[in-house]
């Protein structure tokens, strides 16, 4: 049962939206240290995903919102490690706070059709 009065993610038109999987643990419990905590929200990420029958192959677009912008050197790092080329577009965003004492929340849209274009400008 969801906790929540909104869907992890929803499936519309070959598209999946993703609410934003923030940087805690199984138990729900945040995850400390910098790149533990891009590590862990990505795990949440990969979690909600599955539950429209998709994966991180499939993603297009995300936006991380993290409490600290310094935090984009390790994300993006991790970025590299964690999709192929051509990466999905992203947008970083610095805010004040997050639920439960995260550091990290990413949020995406994924697509059915993971075969992408080269992104122009490449």
């Amino acid at each position: 049962m969801n906790p929540h009065p909104y869907s992890p993610a929803y499936l519309a038109g070959g598209f999946g939206f993703v609410s934003g999987a923030l940087s805690v643990d199984e138990d729900g419990r945040a995850v400390s240290g910098r790149l533990e905590a891009v590590e862990a929200a990505t795990a949440r990420l990969a979690e909600r995903l599955q539950t429209v029958g998709l994966d991180l192959t499939h993603v297009v677009k995300t936006t991380y919102f993290v409490t600290d912008v310094s935090l984009r050197e390790e994300a993006n790092r991790h970025y590299e490690l964690a999709y192929s080329d051509p990466r999905p577009a992203r947008s970083f965003v610095e805010v004040a706070a997050l639920p439960y004492g995260a550091t990290v929340e990413i949020e995406a849209v994924a697509h059915q059709d993971p075969a992408r274009s080269i992104p122009s400008g490449s």
